[in-house]
């Protein structure tokens, strides 16, 4: 048992003030669980780092009430655009992807499946977004406190930190703690949490820089510029990235270098080199803000969690940044958890409902890590496409480059092997099942009931195309409805921290079933002459139940059990209902 007295006491402890950790904290704090934020550094982020912000991130945003800031301070959906593979930003084009959910079809898909909109949110504008209204709502922030070590007993976890200022040590004494200290997580390993996969697999190079680059941008807006650079010397070809931070003036270079040798010396002048081959302009004045070295890694924890020891974001998964999924995953991490935690605090739950946290989550870490890593190898195909490949002089890469507008027989077969190679990046620039189609399976995590019927998969690829189910496990489908003049998301009717169930006509058993439970379960009836009406149809087409059927929805917006019929009576609604509250909340 714990003796000595700690120095602070608080709830929930999270280490890490990134994606993970500030939104942990600010679930915690809208859910009104007392928590103390330390970040080992004396400000938030201060580069871009990760920016791609998907529709599922938007929506768990929206439910925690900072939707409008942060769209009000993030490139838009529309500015993301066309991905565009180039020699130089002043060179030749070689082709476009609609990406970010432009294309056409893949933009109509998009507003059908979320109330949200994806937009770019740059890391050093989001942890504001995130830790303020965490502050604003009752988390304590500690800058400049770097954890050092926990020792955790039956009742909590006392971690002692230091303070960078005073360079003294004390305790802080959490129920729980949450490892969000990124990539080189620290709590992790003292944690021991077991990775698989590797890390250091490839290097790059950060570049932050301010440039005027709208005469090469504004006609063909885009996130990111992908730029064959030949000449390189990694592999006698470098693929540079050109990513926009702001809307044209402020930019961002991914450059790899060769990781058995080490990083490059990173001065100004090396920098400005890179900056300037790949924009291709040397007379645009450009200012070099900073400069850092990282490594490509491929890594996820088997496990999240030890005892009262909990990790989220890169300290659980650790990837390229390709298809945009780090910061999007992580704060996806911290939302599933944070509704877990208040009600084990706050006695409703059982603690065996944290186990569901690596249930869920586990896997979805996995499968990300996998599909980052293999967008990577998906790029190599465009340079195959133009010979680029195997070593050769830059002036025979130019040549090959040159070929292709040729007319040949050969140069036709070579710009159609590019036409495809680029269009098959849709796995990464356009894979919206990827984002949306998260799912819980009932056979490993105790907080979804099973409802008796089969899976029926996915009838298209489940990468590409979001499929909307009200399966439980699944991310409740979104549906335009009205109450009165409003008309708002199914989505909006779900969430804040409560259960939440849903039905119609015929439903009056399952409303009382939810009213008798031990649990506080909020009620939504959607039909004609209900709280909720559905003028479009649109519920009724994707609920999957009948008038009277019922869903039962977790805070984090998942269906947790599904019911497809009125019940017979309301002893057989209470008695279906408690035994699925008593099963998520692990009482069962």
């Amino acid at each position: 048992m714990h003796t000595v007295e700690p120095d602070v006491v608080t709830d929930v402890l999270i280490v890490g003030s990134g994606p993970a950790g500030a939104s942990a904290a600010l679930a915690l704090s809208t859910y009104g669980v007392p928590n103390i934020v330390v970040t080992r550094y004396a400000s938030l982020a201060d580069t871009p780092r990760a920016h791609i912000t998907n529709q599922r991130t938007m929506e768990v945003l929206r439910d925690l009430g900072v939707e409008e800031e942060v769209v009000a301070k993030a490139t838009p959906q529309r500015l993301m655009g066309d991905t565009t593979f180039c020699t130089s930003l002043a060179g030749e084009e070689l082709g476009r992807i609609r990406s970010w959910g432009n294309d056409p079809l893949v933009q109509a898909a998009h507003e059908l499946a979320s109330p949200t909109r994806m937009c770019d949110m740059p890391q050093h504008l989001m942890e504001p977004v995130l830790v303020d209204a965490a502050v604003a709502r009752g988390t304590h922030l500690r800058f400049g406190t770097v954890y050092k070590s926990f020792v955790q007993d039956d009742d909590g976890v006392t971690v002692t930190v230091e303070d960078r200022l005073r360079g003294d040590e004390y305790t802080i004494r959490a129920k729980y703690l949450i490892g969000a200290d990124g990539g080189r997580s620290q709590v992790a390993e003292d944690a021991g949490l077991p990775m698989g996969g590797q890390m250091g697999v490839a290097g790059s190079i950060n570049i932050v820089f301010d440039m005027d680059l709208s005469k090469y941008t504004a006609h063909r807006p885009s996130t990111l510029y992908w730029v064959l650079a030949p000449g390189a010397t990694v592999g006698g070809i470098g693929a540079g990235l050109v990513r926009c931070v702001r809307p044209w003036n402020e930019w961002l270079i991914v450059w790899g270098y060769d990781v058995t040798a080490g990083a490059p010396d990173l001065t100004t002048e090396y920098a400005e080199s890179i900056v300037r081959r790949l924009v291709g302009d040397d007379e645009i004045p450009v200012t070099v803000k900073s400069s850092s070295a990282w490594t490509v890694n491929e890594m996820y924890a088997e496990t999240y969690s030890h005892g009262r020891v909990f990790c989220a974001g890169d300290a659980t998964h650790r990837h390229p940044p390709s298809n945009g999924l780090g910061s999007n995953t992580s704060i996806q991490d911290a939302y599933n958890l944070a509704w877990k935690l208040k009600l084990v605090l706050d006695g409703t739950a059982s603690p065996r409902l944290l186990d569901t946290y690596t249930a869920e989550r586990a896997p979805i870490g996995r499968q990300i890590v996998t599909r980052a890593n293999k967008s990577i190898g998906e790029t190599a195909p465009v340079f195959e496409a133009l010979d680029g490949l195997s070593p050769q002089t830059p002036e025979q890469l130019w040549a090959n480059i040159a070929a292709r507008k040729d007319d040949t027989e050969a140069a036709e077969k070579q710009r159609a092997k590019l036409r495809e190679a680029i269009a098959f990046k849709v796995y990464e620039f356009n894979a919206h099942g990827v984002d949306l189609n998260q799912r819980y399976s009932a056979e490993s995590s105790s907080a979804v009931v099973p409802d008796g019927t089969p899976d029926p998969g996915f009838d298209r690829d489940p990468e590409l195309y979001h499929q909307p189910t009200s399966r439980p496990g699944a991310k409740l489908p979104h549906a335009w409805i009205t109450c009165g003049t409003r008309t708002l998301s199914t989505l909006d009717t779900v969430g804040r921290g409560r259960f939440t169930l849903l039905t119609g006509i015929g439903g009056a058993h399952w409303l009382r079933a939810a009213g008798a439970q031990d649990l506080e379960i909020a009620t939504a009836v959607i039909g004609p002459g209900q709280q909720y009406e559905d003028p479009y149809g649109d519920w009724a087409r994707l609920r999957e139940v009948a008038d009277g059927g019922a869903l039962l929805v977790r805070p984090d917006g998942y269906v947790a059990f599904r019911h497809a019929t009125a019940a017979a009576s309301l002893e057989d609604a209470e008695r279906l209902l408690t035994g699925a509250v008593r099963r998520i909340l692990g009482h069962g």
